[in-house]
């Protein structure tokens, strides 16, 4: 039976990760990375953002990589240069500014690893992927780059187009206790500060909905923290009526397109007073939810500790 890509434990690791042996080690001016790549006739580079110890980046590895028309369709158009995000080498990005691999993580919002930035031909950073996706849709996000997709439309509009296998419009979402009644009045501006909110957009028949809820969704760590925030459950691609944090009345199916949401479950988290905080739009296991709540719910983010940095603070005390 082939392993399940997006089943795994989300511990560190103990041994340290090796990159793939045909990355590319960047002399440090990613102009003339860019300037080999397209000599080689490639589309680009990628930056890949990852951690030595990331079990994410472990399953990008093991399971996408290992697929060799992933690997051989990613090698024809890219470049792929590797970037810890703790790291301290230094480079000059495409904007002659000069970075180290940590600032160049935090400038790229690559919080969550592994993280990979496509850039053009001309320099132009195009497209973000944020998190570990599963095959099907990582293969689609790199023809959507390679083919130039993204110069018409956006990556969901591509996927309902190209990949319509991979959404379901029908299909019931489990229920479960601790999720907001009807209606949804969800307005934060004109009312004083409460509780965080989460809202995790599902859609029906999702496996990986499933495995948030027997999986994350059942731990009592998860179940602690959400007492302490209001959390909504929508059906991605349903007309459910909602009014968002800042005020609009919309639909789920439009509030999801308007927030470019591709993958289930999404989990946006929301400030007290309504401001997004950060999302989880990618696969999502137990210490990375815990991690996101937690720091959501303690107001770390009022502080100027981004959550990566936050995360590893902890790491070490615990330690």
């Amino acid at each position: 039976m082939d392993k399940d890509p997006i089943k795994f434990d989300d511990s560190l690791l103990d041994e340290v990760l090796l990159y793939p042996d045909w990355f590319k080690l960047s002399l440090g001016d990613l102009a003339d990375d860019i300037a080999e790549a397209k000599a080689n006739g490639k589309f680009g580079i990628t930056l890949y953002f990852g951690q030595k110890r990331c079990a994410y980046c472990e399953q990008f590895f093991q399971i996408n990589l290992a697929d060799s028309t992933i690997e051989s369709y990613l090698r024809h158009h890219f470049d792929v240069i590797p970037i810890d995000i703790w790291g301290i080498e230094e480079f000059v990005d495409t904007d002659g500014k000069i970075y180290s691999e940590r600032e160049l993580a935090l400038r790229y919002q690559a919080n969550f690893t592994p993280s990979l930035i496509f850039y053009d031909r001309k320099g132009k950073p195009i497209y973000r992927l944020r998190g570990y996706y599963p095959p099907y849709q990582f293969r689609a996000a790199l023809n959507y780059v390679a083919e130039g997709f993204y110069r018409v439309e956006k990556f969901r509009d591509y996927l309902e187009r190209a990949e319509p296998g991979l959404f379901f419009t029908s299909g019931e979402l489990i229920e479960r206790e601790f999720f907001m009644l009807p209606p949804y009045h969800l307005e934060r501006s004109k009312q004083a500060p409460g509780k965080p909110l989460v809202v995790i957009f599902e859609q029906g028949s999702c496996h990986a909905c499933e495995l948030l809820h027997s999986g994350p969704l059942s731990e009592d760590e998860i179940l602690q923290e959400l007492t302490g925030m209001d959390v909504l459950q929508l059906n991605l691609f349903a007309d459910t009526e909602v009014v968002t944090p800042q005020g609009t009345k919309t639909t789920a199916r439009q509030w999801g397109k308007d927030l470019g949401l591709f993958y289930t479950p999404a989990i946006i988290l929301f400030s007290p007073e309504g401001q997004e905080v950060m999302r989880v739009d990618s696969v999502v296991q137990f210490y990375r939810l815990w991690g996101v709540l937690d720091y959501v719910n303690k107001g770390i983010y009022d502080k100027g500790i981004d959550y990566q940095g936050w995360r590893l603070q902890q790491r070490e005390t615990s330690n």
